[in-house]
């Protein structure tokens, strides 16, 4: 692949940071292609914070009432 600056002065810094976008962009269209998907980070799973059973309520389940962690 041959990228050619057509316009302008980039910065070395510029430059290296718009090729940076361009390679990011074309791996994900690769992995795309190839039907591959990352396996989700267990920290971004939503039912990792409902994994108790919420309180009973009553007098004192405000009491109970945070988040496990």
């Amino acid at each position: 692949m041959t990228i050619k600056v057509v316009r302008g002065n980039p910065t070395p810094e510029e430059l290296a940071a718009a090729l940076t976008v361009v390679r990011a962009r074309a791996a994900a269209t690769e992995a795309e292609q190839s039907g591959s998907q990352s396996p989700r980070d267990a920290w971004s799973d939503p039912s990792r914070i409902a994994t108790t059973r919420l309180p009973q309520p009553g007098p004192t389940s405000w009491g109970r009432t945070y988040w496990p962690g």
